[in-house]
């Protein structure tokens, strides 16, 4: 595997994101999608669904970012495979492989969501883009907060977030960022939709930030 250092970060991202994409990507070579376009096109994949991944590869493919916190680290790097869907429903493609063994995929939905799939479908996020996003905020956090406080199952309804803001550029779904005057609460309830398993949502709280702690030099 041919490995190399991110000289052209993907655009639409805040500094924050394109920093820690920048210093802590690299990028692995990935078999281009136009190479089996026609394999797809015989299998009755839709020219616009193969057309999405070919795009989706151009700007994502072969990007290793760091593991997430959460599901087991994400997908290892972007890789675009195994389209499904129907024209009613609307097709998905896989975003990357696991890092480790998940009861899940990491997909692309049919509206450009990132998110995972098993029997039912759970968009974390609204892009790829706050798949990133989310990434970097949790890399950030964690060096700057002076605690980092685990919560699980029911307790989350016990964190109390009228006070804080949603943080936009995570563009939240199933999984969800908020700002407080002091802190950040990562929620993640994508493994409880995908599994039915309401147990499964998990909430980091980084405390003890400072105005950098909080935006990491990003202005809403």
């Amino acid at each position: 595997m041919n490995l190399s250092l991110i000289n052209d970060v993907p655009d639409g991202l805040t500094s924050r994101a394109r920093r820690f994409v920048s210093v802590h990507g690299i990028k692995v070579d990935v078999r281009p999608v136009a190479g089996t376009k026609q394999w797809w096109l015989d299998r009755d994949v839709p020219t616009a669904v193969v057309e999405r991944m070919a795009t989706f590869q151009e700007r994502w493919g072969g990007l290793l970012l760091p593991p997430a916190s959460q599901y087991d680290g994400g997908p290892k790097y972007f890789d675009p495979d195994s389209p499904e869907g129907s024209s009613s429903e609307g097709w998905w493609f896989e975003a990357g492989r696991q890092r480790t063994a998940v009861p899940y995929s990491f997909m692309i939905g049919p509206e450009g969501e990132f998110g995972i799939h098993a029997e039912l479908w759970a968009p974390l996020h609204a892009t790829v883009e706050g798949w990133v996003e989310s990434l970097a905020l949790a890399h950030h956090a964690s060096m700057w907060a002076k605690q980092i406080t685990r919560v699980t199952g029911d307790d989350i309804e016990n964190i109390e977030l009228e006070a804080y803001e949603p943080v936009r550029e995570v563009q939240g779904l199933a999984d969800t960022w908020w700002r407080g005057s002091d802190s950040l609460v990562a929620v993640y309830s994508g493994e409880a939709k995908c599994l039915s398993f309401a147990a499964g949502r998990t909430a980091l709280i980084y405390s003890g930030l400072d105005e950098w702690g909080l935006r990491g030099g990003v202005k809403d």
